[in-house]
């Protein structure tokens, strides 16, 4: 497991158990990270994989006491994956700031809000973002002409 080769984060702490966040927990870990999930809603977790091996915390990470149960400051990478910007923003600031995680990646939904997540030294997928450029490219076709 882990070591200084490995592919993938040895240790991933992920925001939100919603599509995203399940399938990045139900693959990282089949991956050999040691993965903890955080959601507020218990119900979430249903969302996980049956061969799911890691641990569900069940609190609002924007408090301290939840990123510290889900072992944050252990992780090596936190990813957040909430349908919330703002709440990503805050706890991926927490993340960097409070906890030193070296790798730290947020959804940010609205392509504008980007800008300020870089001024935090946070790096962002923005699906807005993602799927635009895909449809463009779709659009242009084989040889890239629209």
């Amino acid at each position: 497991m882990g070591g200084s080769n490995a592919k993938y984060p040895v240790h991933v702490v992920i925001v939100g158990c919603g599509r995203l966040g399940s399938q990045l927990a139900g693959e990282l870990s089949q991956m050999d990270s040691r993965v903890t999930i955080i959601d507020r809603n218990k119900s979430s977790f249903d969302l996980l994989d049956v061969g799911f091996s890691g641990f569900q915390v069940i609190g609002d990470a924007i408090e301290l006491e939840v990123l510290q149960a889900a072992g944050l400051q252990q992780a090596d990478c936190l990813l957040t994956t909430t349908e919330k910007d703002t709440v990503n923003l805050m706890v991926a600031q927490v993340a960097k700031v409070l906890f030193s995680v070296p790798l730290v990646l947020a959804r940010v939904y609205d392509p504008k809000r980007e800008v300020l997540y870089r001024e935090f030294n946070i790096e962002t997928i923005s699906p807005t973002s993602l799927t635009a450029h895909e449809f463009l490219r779709a659009i242009r076709g084989p040889g890239g002409q629209a």
